[in-house]
């Protein structure tokens, strides 16, 4: 597949999916060569369904790491008119392996863009820690933890996270690209299990997983609920934070402004992502 065309080409026509997928079996979002990812088989279901082998890459909202899931995943396509029918949905889902299924299929509005148009993104990571929260069914989105976290310590050190900061120390630095995030939730639950919620304006690569797994520390006592806060004057990844594993974390949600101000907000994203980059580099 080539490489996106500009929503103002006049053969084409931009399509939003909507869609989720069970990340255990796939290597991440991004198409690799050797590795079986979401954006591969989506991009393969695509051609077999339109018969154009060269179409446009699929654009996400977010990419996620291999054994990330997701139940609110949003991305684009520009496909030829002709293509972009009303059966493209049921089609999809057809030709598509079952770990995959797309909720929506709609032509976009005037000025989406699935990545830049975005205002905010919110994950979900769960955590069975009692024995009573072990079930077997959710063992494929849901991290078994041996002993009981403390909710509260949890929850104090997720209140002094939030905010604009710096999070260099939980995550891994592109070279020339910012760290500095603006982390508008973070707080945990008791449902079924134990529940985090975390949102942003967006997130640097393994930042929702090296948060949760601090705070796992903090759960289990070993680190004081002060201690994530403390990490953010750092500067530069901190060597004693976990990564928490990747299939107890979902993307659940992406979130755009109106209709009337998606190419506002595009433009926005795409200068500053251009800023943050450094010489000779793609803004991805």
């Amino acid at each position: 597949m080539t490489e996106p065309t500009a929503p103002a080409d006049p053969l084409l026509v931009r399509i939003r999916l909507d869609l989720a997928y069970d990340g255990t079996d796939f290597a991440g979002w991004a198409f690799q060569n050797d590795q079986r990812t979401v954006q591969g088989e989506l991009e393969r279901a695509l051609a077999v369904i339109t018969r154009h082998d060269d179409l446009p890459r699929v654009t996400v909202a977010g990419r996620t790491d291999a054994g990330v899931h997701a139940i609110g995943q949003v991305a684009h396509i520009d496909l030829p008119e002709a293509a972009a029918a009303d059966q493209l949905l049921r089609r999809l889902n057809g030709v598509l392996p079952p770990d995959i299924r797309v909720h929506g299929v709609t032509p976009a509005a005037d000025g989406f863009d699935a990545r830049f148009s975005a205002m905010a993104r919110s994950y979900r990571y769960r955590v069975a820690d009692r024995a009573s929260d072990l079930d077997p069914l959710r063992r494929r989105d849901t991290l078994a933890w041996p002993r009981e976290l403390d909710l509260g310590a949890m929850q104090q050190a997720s209140r002094l996270l939030l905010g604009l900061h710096d999070f260099a120390a939980f995550c891994r630095r592109r070279e020339g690209a910012t760290t500095v995030r603006t982390l508008l939730q973070l707080d945990w639950a008791r449902e079924d299990a134990l529940v985090a919620t975390v949102r942003a304006d967006a997130f640097c690569h393994s930042m929702v997983r090296s948060l949760i797994g601090a705070l796992l520390s903090v759960g289990e006592g070993r680190r004081t609920p002060d201690w994530p806060s403390m990490l953010l004057t750092a500067g530069a990844r901190a060597s004693d934070v976990a990564v928490a594993p990747p299939h107890g974390l979902t993307l659940v949600r992406v979130e755009y402004p109106p209709d009337d101000q998606l190419l506002a907000r595009q433009s926005v994203t795409r200068n500053r992502r251009l800023a943050e980059v450094g010489p000779g580099e793609s803004p991805q």
